[in-house]
């Protein structure tokens, strides 16, 4: 049951969305939670669980890999192997710590408590732990439903929390639910306040509205590293943004061209000096190298260029955190393994058309943490990518639906080039207000404002409500140091007094 709960979890997010199968998921993880009789069965249901949520919504990894990394299938699968036990592990040791709350003589209330904030704790935790991985947080598919007002109050993990909140509850009650007012009116309050939140404007107009084309090349993964197409690649963004001159902002995605800026920079100089005749800026995901190092980046083309370089690589992706050995032995298996630099932290800011630009490149934009070190300056977000690795699965959609995410955190719009799709204009309300289709050349038109001003999350990060969320446990964890500590001075006095007799 925790495998078949863990895995339809999944069509609770982007392409499907059908956001109450989440709710369902947890309340049913909690029901057998509740039925455990030792803490290891606990710890095997949350394990079971949280293997098949990831083998079900991250399946694509096998897509990348394979079908478009070149990695041998058996590597392949040890590496996602490896992820989905890893994110197993987490749901498994949040059993085994349920497993001592759900049998103590704590009210209902307060296991409901322990639990939510030990769920959204460990989304928080594999979200950073190992340089992270924060894909199928609970809140993403709070996205188009009326908790979506919370995320620029509380961000992500916080809609995750109000969402696990109505969940839990009714896991534990089961039927009983329905004749507990306390749920119902919480449910109530939590529904009208989100969609009262949701009218909230929190930042503010700050300029003339710009008008942007965003470049989606269409080039096929397979296609764009071999040799003899570069002309063909190039020409193929040229013509394109030929099409799109007149624009005052236009976007190509990551690593747009199969070769380094510095390979192409009289040509791009050139091209800039086309789109200025017609008063447009470029802003370009491209890959450029320095002082023997190799970047990951975005480059607003002008005197002199400026360079915003990816600072959360992907570890196996775009690094290998291995040792000298394995990659001598990856150099003789002709696999991968030249790695990418991190870029500075803090992030550099590009400025174009008079408005400073927040970047992000690829997934960056899942870590919605690090986006709140240029939030005071930005006025709007730009984020490049390339979904091609995946092909024709969940993953952009749900990489877009990230996306969404962070433009209602902060308040901006943002523009999201794709090489393959889905590109996208989000406003800052998280609505998508143009996007392309996938798998074509296209050049998405569409128009951006810039925004001022910080959204209650944009000033406090995920700092307060993960401090908030850490206090019950702290309590609780005092609490059975306490007991421990009398049943021990029981057993003392009562040794004691029989040693006396």
């Amino acid at each position: 049951m925790a495998l078949g709960l863990g895995a339809v979890a999944t069509l609770a997010f982007a392409p499907f969305g059908w956001w109450p199968v989440a709710l369902v998921s947890v309340a049913g993880l909690v029901a057998l939670w509740n039925r455990c009789r030792s803490r290891k069965e606990a710890a095997s249901i949350g394990f079971a669980f949280g293997f098949a949520w990831f083998q079900a919504g991250t399946y694509w990894l096998y897509i990348c890999l394979v079908g478009n990394g070149g990695v041998p299938m058996s590597i392949a699968l040890v590496l996602m192997l490896g992820l989905t036990l890893l994110m197993g592990s987490y749901t498994a040791v949040l059993g085994a710590l349920v497993y001592p709350v759900l049998r103590s003589q704590t009210s209902t209330w307060a296991k409901v408590v322990l639990i939510v904030c030990g769920w959204v704790l460990t989304e928080y935790f594999r979200a950073w732990f190992l340089s992270g991985f924060p894909w199928l947080a609970l809140g993403y598919s709070g996205l188009d439903t009326p908790f979506q007002g919370y995320a620029p109050v509380v961000g992500v993990y916080g809609l995750s929390a109000l969402m696990a909140g109505l969940a839990v509850p009714v896991g534990l009650l089961g039927g009983n639910v329905l004749r507990a007012p306390a749920w119902w009116v919480s449910a109530a309050v939590i529904v009208a306040l989100g969609l009262a939140l949701q009218t909230i404007h929190w930042t503010t107009v700050s300029g003339e509205r710009l008008s942007v084309g965003l470049v989606q090349g269409a080039i096929p993964q397979d296609e764009k590293w071999q040799e003899g197409r570069e002309a063909e690649i190039t020409g193929r963004y040229i013509g394109l943004t030929e099409q799109a001159l007149g624009q005052d902002l236009i976007v190509w995605p990551e690593s747009s061209l199969p070769f380094l800026y510095q390979d192409a920079e009289r040509l791009l100089t050139a091209l800039n000096a086309m789109a200025q005749l017609k008063h447009s800026t470029l802003v370009l995901g491209l890959i450029h190298a320095k002082d023997g190092h190799y970047f990951n980046g975005i480059a607003v083309i002008g005197d002199p260029v400026q360079w915003y370089d990816k600072r959360h690589l992907v570890p196996f992706g775009e690094y290998f955190p291995v040792p000298s050995w394995v990659r001598q032995w990856m150099r003789l298996a002709q696999l991968p393994y030249t790695d990418f630099t991190a870029g500075s932290d803090p992030p550099s800011l590009l400025r174009a058309k008079g408005q400073v630009l927040g970047g992000s490149v690829c997934y960056e934009d899942a870590f919605n943490q690090e986006q709140l070190a240029f939030l005071s300056d930005a006025t709007l977000l730009v984020n490049v990518t390339n979904d091609t690795w995946f092909g024709d699965s969940t993953a952009p959609h749900q990489h877009l639906q990230i996306s969404r995410m962070r433009a209602l955190e902060a308040g901006r719009y943002l523009m999201r080039v794709a090489n393959s799709g889905v590109s996208a204009v989000i406003g800052p309300d998280g609505k998508i207000e143009a996007r392309s289709p996938q798998f074509e050349p296209y050049v998405l038109r569409a128009s951006v404002v810039p925004m001022t001003g910080l959204t209650p999350f944009a000033r406090m990060g995920n700092t307060p409500i993960i401090l908030v969320l850490l206090l019950p446990w702290l309590l609780w964890g005092l609490k059975i140091v306490r007991n421990r500590s009398q049943r021990s001075a029981q057993s003392s006095a009562s040794g004691n007094l029989i040693g006396y007799n």
